[in-house]
Order: structure tokens, then sequence, then C-alpha cells
């Protein structure tokens, strides 16, 4: 479960799940046919444990607010929150007890308003095509905490979308002096093992909703060659929206981990990620 707060979208499921209900549901299907089909599609998520209640919260809050909010997925979101398996699952997460009594107060707040009636029902929207905000292959740098520089590297650009996703691996990069190509494609990816983090690379679709507020710590250093295709439609990666939180303060905070615990001993690099394989498997 990638939780960034304790509010009830604060993490990749939700999000995820969310925005691909009203993808379809602007597609012009039926709300009945999307749960449906989100329930089919899911059925990892709806059986781990640790991730399935933030499933049925995005599925509820979608179908509120289109005012049809099905029964049985209402009654199965309340015996969750008014159980507290949820904050059982924060505990064993090894959430602080803070953050476990803030997430009691919005998960409250959140029956509420499932049990309350929505005046109107949430309208289509016409997609409007967007382009991404990066190009493929584009070398970006920031200013880590430390005041060195940090990096990540774009695979993909989703060009000619509704939401003009890139694709954007976070890299180890971390020097006192702004990096080259080369320092780009001998690059290691970012594995998280900080938190509760189990060493999952920094690889993520990033949407640009937020982009104007960022643009200020975001600097393109150079272009490398990048021949893997990336389809988004296929992909098991996450969507974020913060490339402040995402891209840069996910190398802040596994940096000031591993200060007293080991870095991953999983390691991926950008050459990887870009390079085709020279060999063939028959």
């Amino acid at each position: 479960m990638g939780a960034w707060g304790t509010a009830i979208s604060s993490n990749d499921t939700y999000a995820d799940i969310f925005r691909e209900f009203f993808d379809l549901y602007n597609d012009g299907l039926d709300v009945a046919e999307i749960s449906k089909k989100l329930i089919a599609d899911n059925k990892e998520t709806i059986n781990d444990t640790y991730d399935c209640n933030n499933f049925w919260f995005a599925l509820a809050k979608a179908q509120w607010e289109c005012k049809q909010l099905d029964k049985d997925i209402y009654d199965r979101v309340k015996k969750v929150i008014e159980t507290g398996a949820d904050l059982e699952v924060w505990r064993q997460l090894d959430a602080d007890e803070k953050d476990i009594k803030k997430r009691k107060v919005v998960l409250d707040k959140f029956l509420a308003d499932l049990q309350t009636e929505k005046q109107k029902a949430k309208s289509r929207k016409k997609k409007i095509i967007r382009q991404p905000v990066f190009e493929k292959g584009d070398c970006l740098t920031f200013k880590l905490e430390n005041g060195n520089y940090g990096g990540a590297v774009v695979l993909e650009a989703i060009n000619y979308s509704e939401y003009g996703h890139n694709l954007i691996a976070t890299t180890r990069i971390n020097q006192q002096i702004k990096p080259t190509k080369k320092d780009f494609e001998n690059a290691e990816v970012l594995i998280m093992n900080y938190a509760n983090w189990d060493n999952k690379p920094v690889v993520k679709w990033y949407l640009p909703a937020r982009h104007k507020q960022t643009t200020h710590l975001i600097e393109k250093v150079d272009t490398i060659d990048v021949q893997i295709e990336y389809d988004i439609n296929n992909s098991m990666l996450g969507f974020v929206g913060d490339f402040d939180f995402w891209i840069i303060q996910v190398v802040d905070q596994q940096l000031k981990s591993e200060e007293t615990k080991p870095r991953s001993t999983k390691k991926q690099t950008i050459k990887e990620l870009t390079k085709k394989s020279k060999w063939k498997l028959w």
C-alpha cells in the first residue's frame, strides 16, 4: 500500500481505482458496468489484506459521486470502518498512534459523507487532449535537501491523450555538481526500503495536474536514447501527481533512512530500462 497521508485518497490504490472509474464513466459506461469491470480486473488487490480497503473506499466514493452507491458496497465499507479493520491494517504496517487517530477521524467523516444524499450526480466530462510536459529521454535534475543534485529520467511520453502522462524513473544520483548525460546513463534507479516500502523501484506514471507549482524545481540537463516502448494500458506501475513528493522527496527520505539502515540489495539500472537486450531468447 503506497500511502503518503491519512486522507482516504492519499494512496496509490485509491487514486488508481478512482481515476479508472471516471475514465470509464466519461467514456459513457454506466456505473454498474464500471463497478463490475473494476472488481473483475482487480482481484489481486481485493485479496490483499493491506490494500483491499482502499479499493472499496475508492469504488464507494465514485459510486456516491454518481448517486448510485450500491448497498452491498456501502455495507462492506461501513463494516470495515465501524469494526476498526482499516485502523488495524495501519497498526500492522507500523503506523504511529498519532496518524492512526487522524485516520479514524478521516474514516468517520468518510462514512458520514456516504450516508448523505448527493444533490446532483457527477456530470460526465468531455475529454480534453493534452500533451505531456516532458519528452521521452529527458534527463531531469533537481536540488535535494542536502544541497546536492538529484536526477530522474523520462522513460515514456504519452502524446495526444487525456492526461499527458510521462513515465519517470527516479535515480540514485546524489552529487555536488550538476549531473551530465553520462551520469544519467550510468545511474541506478532509486529502490525504496525506508519506512514500510519493500524494495520498490521509484518508476511512476506522472500526471502533471500540479506541474505548474513545481516547474521551478526542475531543470532539463540533456536527453538520452530510450529504446524501450512502455504501454500505459498494460502497466502495473502506479500513478502520481506530485513531482516534488514522488520524484524528489523520496530521494531525501531514502537517503535519510540509509544513515541508520542498509540500502536495498535490489539493484536496477537506467540502462536496463532504456536499452533493448542484445540477446534474443529462442
